[in-house]
């Protein structure tokens, strides 16, 4: 017990005093390095937004830019000079090669090329290459006949594998520049180029350089570390066209698509991506926007971002510091914790041990605390534990003085128990008797209810015969007189037996009965017949309406059900009753009543006749009415009468009945 009772104490004033340390300083590292981590990932996405933003302007730079430059060129002297010196197309290669243009192509106002570069460029007038209402620089999505049209070599660099796909990208993105320009014959002309971008390592290369200096190629392997290895993209509409994303450090992901979710927030809602998102083959920090043409559709994205793997990598070396250090912390406490507990525990299990003395009889055991004055509240509890025992000891004395007189009431008062306990044995002889003369009542009623049918017979036929001798009256008169007499003595005595035994059936007002009441009152009408085939009656009565049915035609109903399906039970089975509410299959409320036995049941031929007259399968030892006679009541008041049976499973009885109307008034 003193082990027990220490053990206890020790456990709990450890914890108590070891509770901020292990919980309470893990929980506040956990919660500070969970927000530090998520607000980590609100700058990181912070970040690659501002690096997006770089790119954004870079491309619009680059994009105006070429507007300016094609626009500087048509306006120029040399310009002028060598277009009136017929040497234009060797002006555009020049100049084509100059700008860094894919193309450079000088039309009239009908669109007809004057001059091309490459030479064998010939765009369709209608082609939106050469729309005279734009100028300035724009991006474009052309298809491959416009690519194929300016040049081949231009449509071949265009297409682009589909990565985990067949087929190819054969559509290209340009970034197209246009001026007006004179000509020679003063006439407006048209001068535009442009740049594919599909495959333009270049652009995102130098973009990359701009915003993630890790990326570039002079940047020598010791002076990366700490910096982020970020992409750029520039996407046709989802499809990977220019990236720096080298998977596994291979090849470009050229022909990879960006995720459903940012396809969808981006191309089709229009709305920029700033969040972690899955590229390829990793998740990265990322930001989306969508690229729009002159007209406004979104024809691509621009992408920027980090992985998250180094991130996630120095949050979990952040983790591990942070336990590492835990543990350290506690491993040096802990020492101090178990040496202070020591001097606590002490007068604690001297307690426990007194304790288990005093369970064991020595009633003047103690702690033995010191005396006198002292701050420690331990030894100040066991002093006072002492002075406990001191009072149990006196009042365990005063006990055993106070023992022999409460024996002895303890005895009067079991004298009074056992005189109780033989006034209820009397008490319950006497209920045995009461519900045995009700059992007798109700089987003189049956006999007197069996009686009166011949009892008529006999006297419609002592009328018949006093007709018949009625001239010689005088001969036979007494004996039919003592017939007679006999017949009304019997007819007196049903009466009595009856009015005995039911005396609420020659009040007014019997139609309208409760189920359960009938249900609780049939076991001693069927005490006998129990007992005799040694069946258990289970009543179940939960019902709560009244029924449109007279009390004395419900319970000879229930009896006769009830009779039969005890005497198809074998011994040492049961007879089950229940009544519920229920409505009938036309929706009348009333009350259904099932009685269940564990019979061998029926079959099929003999369930179709059971309730036809003068059926029987007892032979000479029954009638075949009892059934019969129950149908006919129940289908008098509205009701049904319904049987069940499989062979070897019992039958059962289902009995609905009408609820009562309501009063007038």
């Amino acid at each position: 017990m003193a082990e027990t009772a220490g053990g206890s104490v020790r456990l709990r004033l450890l914890l108590l005093a070891l509770l901020p340390t292990l919980l309470l300083t893990p929980l506040l590292i956990g919660v500070t390095t969970t927000r530090w981590t998520w607000r980590m990932d609100q700058v990181l996405i912070a970040r690659v937004a501002s690096d997006l933003a770089v790119a954004r302007r870079y491309l619009l730079e680059r994009v105006e830019g070429a507007g300016r430059a094609v626009e500087a060129l048509g306006l120029s002297a040399e310009f002028r000079d060598r277009l009136a010196a017929g040497d234009s197309a060797a002006l555009l290669a020049e100049s084509r090669a100059r700008l860094g243009l894919d193309y450079l192509l000088l039309t009239d106002e009908a669109g007809r090329i004057l001059a091309a570069s490459p030479p064998q460029a010939h765009p369709a007038p209608e082609s939106q290459l050469l729309d005279l209402e734009r100028s300035g620089g724009e991006i474009l999505l052309i298809g491959p006949e416009d690519l194929a049209s300016l040049s081949p070599a231009l449509a071949g660099r265009a297409r682009i594998p589909l990565s985990g796909a067949s087929g190819e990208e054969t559509r290209g993105l340009i970034l197209r520049a246009a001026s007006r320009a004179p000509l020679a014959d003063g006439a407006a002309g048209l001068l535009t180029g442009g740049l594919l971008l599909n495959r333009d390592e270049g652009f995102v290369d130098r973009i990359g350089d701009l915003v993630y200096p890790a990326t570039r190629p002079e940047t020598p392997p010791e002076a990366r570390e700490g910096l982020d290895l970020g992409v750029v993209t520039l996407f046709l509409e989802d499809l990977r066209i220019a990236t720096t994303l080298r998977p596994s450090g291979g090849a470009r992901a050229l022909g990879t698509r960006a995720s459903e979710a940012v396809r969808a927030q981006v191309l089709e809602q229009g709305e920029g991506w700033r969040d972690l998102a899955f590229v390829v083959d990793a998740w990265y920090f990322s930001a989306y926007d969508a690229i729009h043409d002159a007209q406004g559709r979104r024809v691509g994205m621009l992408y920027a971002g980090v992985p998250k793997a180094p991130y996630a990598a120095a949050r979990r070396i952040t983790w591990a510091i942070s336990g590492a250090a835990f543990l350290a912390v506690a491993l040096l406490t802990l020492p101090l914790f178990l040496r202070w507990a020591r001097s606590v525990f002490r007068p604690l299990e001297a307690m426990g041990a007194t304790i288990s003395r005093v369970e064991a009889g020595d009633m003047a055991a103690r702690s033995l605390a010191a005396p006198g004055p002292s701050a420690d509240e331990i030894a100040r509890l066991a002093r006072h534990f002492d002075g406990l025992l001191d009072q149990l000891q006196a009042r365990d004395q005063e006990l055993r003085g106070l023992n022999g007189d409460l024996n002895a009431r303890v005895e009067a008062r079991t004298a009074e128990l056992l005189r109780a306990n033989q006034a209820l044995e009397a008490a319950t002889r006497r209920l045995i008797l009461s519900e045995k003369l009700a059992a007798i009542g109700e089987m003189a009623a049956g006999v007197a209810h069996e009686i009166n049918n011949p009892l008529a017979v006999m006297q419609g036929n002592l009328e018949v015969l006093r007709m018949l001798l009625e001239d010689r009256l005088g001969e036979v008169g007494t004996e039919l007189h003592l017939i007679e007499e006999q017949v009304s003595r019997m007819e007196a005595l049903a009466r009595q037996l009856l009015q005995f035994a039911r005396p609420e059936e020659f009040a007014e007002g019997a139609v309208g009965a409760d189920p359960r009441q009938v249900a609780e009152g049939l076991r001693p009408l069927l005490r006998h017949l129990l007992e005799a085939g040694g069946v258990e009656l289970a009543l179940e009565p939960r019902s709560s309406r009244r029924i449109a049915m007279s009390a004395h035609e419900l319970r000879q109903i229930l009896v006769n059900l009830l009779s039969n399906a005890v005497q198809a039970t074998p011994r040492g089975g049961s007879v089950r009753l229940a009544s519920e509410d229920a409505a009938s299959e036309d929706g009348r409320s009333g009350v259904a009543i099932t009685i269940r036995d564990e019979g061998p049941g029926m079959k099929p031929e003999v369930l179709a006749r059971i309730f036809d007259p003068f059926f029987t399968t007892r032979g000479l030892r029954g009638t075949g009415l009892g059934l019969a006679i129950c149908q006919t009541l129940v289908a008098r008041r509205g009701g049904e009468l319904r049987a069940r049976s499989v062979p070897g499973e019992g039958s059962s009885f289902t009995l609905w009945l009408p609820e009562e109307a309501p009063s007038a008034g």
